[in-house]
This record gives C-alpha cells, sequence and structure tokens, in this order.
C-alpha cells in the first residue's frame, strides 16, 4: 500500500500537477538573471508554469474525450437515453454530461435538440446542468490542484445537483414553460455514418484544436487573475472574506460567479490561488460551478428556448445545489484535502 501510495503521489504532483515544469520555469527565470522572490517575477512564473501546464493537460483530455464522443453522435445519444425511464433516464443524461462540451453555452444546442426530439424535459435538465459543471476534464485538473478524493467527490455531487435537479422539473411538469418552436422543430432522425479510426482521430484533432481556440483567451484572463491573487492580494483580505472568518463565504462566491463567464480551464487557476491564500475549499469550489454552470450569456441563451419561470427553477435549483455543496467540502475540507 505505501508503495501505491508513492506511485500515486508521484502521478498527482509530477504528472497531473506538472511540479517539474514550475521548477523549471523558475530555473529558467533565475538563468535569465531575474529574482524568482520578486512580486513581478513571481507572477510571471506563475503564469508560464500554469498556462502550459493547462494547454497540455486541455489538449490531451480534448483528444481522448472527442475521440470518445465520436462513439456517440446525437442521434445515438438519444437512442440509448430512450431506453431508460424515471431517475435512471436522469441518471444516464448526467453521465453523458460528462464527455460532451466543457461550458454551458455549448451544451445548450444540444439540450435544445434532445428536447425538441422528444426526451422527456427532465432528462435533458440533467443533461444541461450536468454538461458544463462535471466532466472528465474536471475530474483530471482537479486531481492535479487538490487531489483524488476532492475531484472525485466534486464529480459525484455535481452528477447528484443534475439528477435531483433534472427529476424535480420532471415532476413539477414543465414542459408548458418550454418556448413551442422547440417542440414544433420535430424530429429528424438521421443515421451517422460509420466512422473508421483514421475519421475519429481526425475528428478528436479537430476538436482539440477548435476548443483549444475557443477556451485559450479565457485560460489567460484566469491565469492572469490568479496570477494576481497569488503574488499581490494579501492572504488576510482572501481569508476574511472567502475562509473560516465569513459563514456566508460560500454563497458569496456563489454570486460572485454567477455573471462571470468562463470553463473549468479558465477558472481552475483561480481556485489554485484563492486556496494558497487560505480561501476555504467550498466557497472556491462553489464559485467554480456558479461560473460554468450558470454564466450569464448561456442563461440568455437559454432564455430563448424556454420562459422565464422554468428558467428562474433551473437557476433556482443550481445555485441551491452549488451552495449545498461548497458547505459540504467546507465541512469536510480536513477530512478531504
Amino acid at each position: 500500500m505505501q508503495t501505491i501510495g508513492k506511485a500515486w503521489g508521484f502521478f498527482q504532483e509530477q504528472v497531473l500537477g506538472m511540479r517539474w515544469l514550475n521548477a523549471l520555469v523558475g530555473k529558467l527565470l533565475t538563468s535569465l538573471g531575474l529574482d524568482t522572490g520578486n512580486r513581478w517575477v513571481g507572477s510571471l512564473q506563475f503564469f508560464l508554469y500554469d498556462v502550459i501546464k493547462i494547454v497540455v493537460l486541455l489538449c490531451t483530455l480534448i483528444f481522448i474525450i472527442s475521440y470518445i464522443q465520436s462513439y456517440f453522435p446525437p442521434e445515438r445519444s438519444k437512442r440509448i437515453l430512450t431506453r431508460f425511464r424515471g431517475v435512471w433516464a436522469n441518471i444516464l443524461a448526467a453521465l453523458l454530461g460528462t464527455v460532451t462540451p466543457f461550458c454551458s453555452c455549448s451544451s445548450i444546442p444540444l439540450f435544445i435538440g434532445f428536447t425538441s426530439a422528444g426526451l422527456p424535459l427532465g432528462v435533458t435538465f440533467s443533461f444541461l446542468i450536468s454538461s458544463p459543471m462535471v466532466d472528465l476534464g474536471s475530474l483530471v485538473l482537479l486531481m492535479s490542484i487538490f487531489g483524488g478524493r476532492v475531484a472525485i467527490l466534486y464529480v459525484l455531487l455535481g452528477l447528484v445537483i443534475a439528477v435531483i435537479g433534472g427529476t424535480m422539473i420532471e415532476k413539477m411538469k414543465m414542459e408548458r414553460h418550454v418556448e413551442g418552436f422547440i417542440f414544433q422543430a420535430g424530429n429528424v432522425d438521421i443515421t451517422s455514418p460509420e466512422l473508421s479510426r483514421k475519421d475519429r482521430l481526425r475528428y478528436a484533432k479537430d476538436q482539440t484544436r477548435a476548443t483549444l481556440k475557443k477556451v485559450f483567451p479565457y485560460i489567460l484572463i484566469g491565469v492572469g487573475i490568479g496570477a494576481l491573487i497569488h503574488n499581490w492580494i494579501p492572504e488576510d483580505w482572501v481569508a476574511g472574506v472567502l475562509g473560516s472568518k465569513n459563514p456566508f463565504g460560500v454563497v458569496l462566491a456563489t454570486l460572485i460567479g454567477v455573471p462571470m463567464y468562463g470553463d473549468i480551464f479558465g477558472t481552475i487557476p483561480i481556485a489554485e490561488a484563492l486556496l494558497a491564500k487560505g480561501a476555504l475549499l467550498g466557497s472556491i469550489l462553489a464559485f467554480m460551478m456558479a461560473v460554468t454552470t450558470l454564466s450569464l450569456p448561456s442563461l440568455i441563451m437559454l432564455r430563448k428556448a424556454v420562459k422565464f419561470r422554468l428558467l428562474a427553477l433551473f437557476i433556482a435549483i443550481c445555485t441551491i445545489g452549488i451552495i449545498i455543496v461548497g458547505y459540504v467540502f467546507n465541512l469536510l475540507q480536513a477530512v478531504i484535502l
């Protein structure tokens, strides 16, 4: 067991966390005559290290996930989902969300397509909640910073929110609050052509390039904010706002995250810096969930597909779920971190 523990620690720190890369960047800056103890140089080191690390992990993950995703086009996903009923359909839809696009705005077109194809509304909402909040990318990236227990628990609780949220919407019979054009779109059952391995590899490469081009600006912004927090914002200030001194830190972090737009790759460097400054884990993860699930642009897009009452219910379910998850992580921080 001790050997396994050491091997896992090495994998988490040196493969996923790439601590060697941080040391390499530090040595490079030192060789250029720069003092890494200086705040400006320290910020530069944080920026270079995190950008390179996230881009490498991002490209690797997207390539693998996109290759897997090539086996589950919307038509096939729909056929799979229609075989299940009740909570099992919600669970499957939430799990399906883990291998689909990485931001809420990318998930909404699929949500509209599934709804117009006649899938139960609660099932499609389980997918919509899960898709941006929890994916295989978030599992690996969170593991690289917070460890395996935190990453796995984050994904499990995110899936719970998605299943409960979708089930509640299903039980409340909210179909009348979906805009009429969604159901009038009809159900066009298109059989996807069988792809060769070469086609799947090409698809994965194209998806990797397209996704990186889309999220790279947010990575730069997120890492830039993380570098600012890491080297310039006093620990006492962060701990006072998002630490144990503020019992409403989770609520505040959630409300701050809602109007922002980003994805898991842009928010993780901010989370990393906040944790180092003394913010509680639950407050950090609540902020991340709010940014990725309830971003203002995605809510505007969703409003075009659903009426205000259903949109408000979706926001309320996600917000309450995120806040509860945040407090759960705060209570368990000493055990799991």
